[in-house]
């Protein structure tokens, strides 16, 4: 693989990395901001934003550490999916987050940038693996 996509990847992983940490610190700075968009049926919306910002801090420094890299971007991006949930829970119950109420579009928006995240991450995981013949 060319040194530029291998440098790209490394300086992407270090950025999401970084981003995924901060907003998993976020889940404890700021927990009510994150609390109404917890679908109902879990039960007691803190602990569930405490256990998502706890994972997205571990998963960041995954990424960020070249050691653990593929696992933990690979793990990024199926806990993507899995809180993909509460945005969904957002846009059906039409719930604000924050000061903002996002229309259709904006819902939509983040859907797709939901979906980008996980390509992003599986793009550092650099999966699917080839197998050198």
């Amino acid at each position: 693989m060319p040194l530029a996509i291998q440098r790209i990847r490394q300086v992407s992983a270090l950025v999401f990395g970084m981003a995924f940490v901060s907003v998993g610190v976020q889940h404890f700075t700021n927990t009510l901001f994150f609390i109404p968009i917890v679908p109902e049926i879990l039960g007691v919306p803190e602990f569930w934003v405490y256990v998502s910002g706890l994972v997205e801090v571990i998963l960041g420094i995954g990424m960020i550490a070249p050691v653990s890299r593929r696992r933990a971007a690979f793990s990024t991006a199926i806990f993507l999916v899995m809180v993909y949930w509460a945005n969904l829970n957002m846009w059906i119950h039409d719930i604000s987050i924050g000061d903002t109420n996002f229309s259709t579009s904006g819902h939509i928006i983040r859907a797709s940038a939901q979906i980008m995240m996980i390509w992003l991450s599986l793009w550092i995981a650099e999966w699917p693996v080839k197998k050198e013949m």
